[in-house]
């Protein structure tokens, strides 16, 4: 790509003037694509500086990217010239292939209604795919959208990059012994069996597939209740996804040159980045889509690596050089592939002290009770800088904080990892969390919760501000039974409750005669409801009561998870002064 800048920004390199001025305007105004009450809000002024996020989970595993910057123009946002008339830089560069410009808006309108107040702009998600894989090659995907050569990231074996052991037996990237981002947002492997989605609907969840991989790259980007209309929160979603002030600095510079203007070109004739952080290397995109290669083919270390043949015939060895003879020089600070990481000398994991007491919560709360992990050597000593995920299982809709249902969180300097905050569905049950090491087969920890039914403690009638219901045999009740539940007083809402035609006061067996509610569908009659539930005022209004032939007094009975139990008198006359009483005698019975 002839970008106006094609000098590289290694790190440590002091960032470029357009980089600055695109952090600035970010900083200073709301990140484009908030919607309703967020127009026009104002980034909060001074705010501390971003970090990454404390999960120790990065998207990339901070492999290289594209450096290449926007230019200094204004992008034109007219529709796609006609064929053979000139393209200004400034356009060509804001044309996005077709599939993948679809995947980020998709991805966008369902992180607006899965998560609204997350406010992601896909033009956050089209920065991020230009500087991680340029578009996925300038649109080489098929109809479906998935890439049609592998794109793979450097081998990450600490020989220049991070040191990441395999995590997934190379099932995404064909590397049984070290993980490579994968795809056109350059996942690791470890972070994609948590983070990946199925964003085509085709069952499927595929690092290599632009819909799968953009909306996982939204949902990340989207974790913990940020706010991506406030810099803070953007700036540190972006440092998560690969920790670099220099990433940070390019993506915004994307963003805001999209958010001025883009337009649709047609898959495979996207402009090319030319640019790496690692080495600055040109990459030449060819004039026609390759063939789908074996994903244990490319060039290893390279960010483009899916279907190129290798300059040697020898794939390098950890630690050593291309033919095995001495080791190849490594970068400064960077580790030894060779020397045990922290994750490999961890031998077993033990519970930090949750309490099982501690991990039930009433559906719709916040858990009070934390699950904390600690990391053993074999020999009983703390283990830090090792990632333990948390996995919820069960059948209940209860998640960590922010909507996930799998987490991963370094262990601290004590060798403890604390899992997010858990958060309470509507489905009740009991659910399990475990706790693994990632990249380990290590047998996990498990913790057993409970998500129990709403309460309310107290029941009262207000059908009619008490008035009486009337009814004669074979008629129906002229009102219907309302109450009000509340629990130590408040409001009690969302509280499932059971209403039964009972014998007696003292037998609360199912009547089989006297009034009784219609089945909706097929209208035989019912003595029992269950999955009633009070609205958001703690109010309940039951169905309408018929009754058959028998005359005389009868007992309807609505009862609450946490004791609350309401009982009310019917009377069927053939004079028609039957009555409905919330007060019924202790002694009165069925038929009586």
């Amino acid at each position: 790509m002839a970008a106006h800048f094609g000098r590289r920004l290694r790190k440590g390199a002091a960032t470029t003037a357009v980089a600055a001025a695109a952090v600035a305007a970010l900083s200073a105004s709301q990140a484009p694509g908030a919607t309703g009450d967020d127009q026009g809000r104002q980034a909060t002024a001074g705010a501390s500086a971003p970090v990454p996020d404390p999960t120790g989970d990065d998207a990339t595993g901070n492999s290289p990217y594209y450096t290449d910057l926007p230019p200094l123009n204004s992008p034109n946002p007219s529709p796609s010239p006609s064929a053979g008339t000139p393209v200004a830089q400034g356009a060509a560069e804001a044309g996005i292939p077709a599939t993948v410009l679809d995947a980020y808006k998709k991805a966008e309108a369902e992180l607006r209604a899965s998560k609204p107040g997350c406010n992601l702009p896909w033009q956050l998600l089209a920065a991020i795919g230009k500087v991680e894989s340029g578009q996925a090659r300038g649109g080489e995907v098929d109809a479906s959208g998935t890439t049609l050569r592998p794109i793979l990231g450097p081998v990450l074996d600490g020989n220049g990059f991070a040191l990441i052991k395999d995590t997934d037996h190379g099932a995404y990237d064909g590397n049984a012994q070290y993980d490579q981002a994968v795809g056109p947002m350059q996942f690791i492997p470890s972070t994609w069996a948590w983070a990946g989605r199925d964003g085509n609907g085709d069952g499927k969840k595929d690092p290599n597939n632009i819909y799968d991989a953009a909306l996982a790259a939204g949902h990340y980007l989207c974790r913990g209740d940020r706010d991506l209309s406030q810099a803070a929160d953007l700036h540190g979603a972006i440092l998560g996804y690969n920790n670099s002030q220099d990433y940070l600095n390019t993506v915004l510079s994307w963003m805001e040159y999209y958010s001025k203007g883009t337009y649709s070109v047609p898959d495979g004739t996207g402009a090319a980045p030319g640019h790496r952080s690692d080495d600055g290397t040109p990459r030449t995109t060819p004039s026609t889509p390759a063939e789908p290669a074996n994903p244990h083919q490319g060039k290893p270390g390279s960010k483009d690596q899916g279907g190129r043949p290798s300059p040697s015939p020898t794939p390098s060895k950890p630690g050593g050089g291309q033919d095995g003879g001495d080791p190849a020089p490594r970068p400064p600070g960077t580790p030894d592939p060779t020397t045990p990481t922290p994750t490999d000398t961890v031998d077993h994991l033990e519970n930090a002290g949750t309490a099982t007491a501690e991990l039930t919560a009433t559906a719709g709360d916040a858990f009070t009770g934390t699950i904390s992990t600690r990391a053993e050597t074999k020999a009983g000593a703390a283990v830090a800088r090792v990632r333990i995920r948390f996995t919820i299982s069960g059948d209940t809709d209860a998640t960590f904080t922010g909507g996930e249902d799998v987490a991963t969180v370094a262990t601290d300097s004590k060798g403890v990892a604390k899992a997010p905050a858990l958060q309470a569905g509507e489905k009740t049950g009991d659910f399990k969390v475990t706790a693994t090491v990632v990249g380990r087969s290590l047998k996990g920890v498990d913790y057993q919760a409970t998500v129990t039914e709403r309460p309310a403690d107290t029941l009262t009638a207000t059908t009619n501000g008490g008035t009486p219901l009337t009814c004669t045999p074979g008629g129906e009740f002229a009102d219907q039974v309302q109450l009000k539940a509340t629990y130590k007083g408040a409001v009690a809402d969302k509280v499932a409750a059971t209403a039964t035609l009972i014998k007696s006061a003292t037998d609360a067996t199912e009547n089989d005669k006297g009034p009784y509610f219609k089945d909706a569908t097929t209208g035989k009659a019912e003595r029992t409801l269950t999955g009633l539930k009070t609205d958001a005022k703690g109010l309940l209004t039951l169905p309408k009561l018929y009754a058959d032939d028998t005359t005389g007094t009868f007992l309807l009975r609505v009862t609450t998870p946490g004791g609350g139990t309401l009982t009310v008198q019917l009377r069927v006359a053939a004079d028609g002064t039957a009555t409905a009483s919330p007060s019924p005698s202790p002694s009165a019975s069925a038929g009586s």
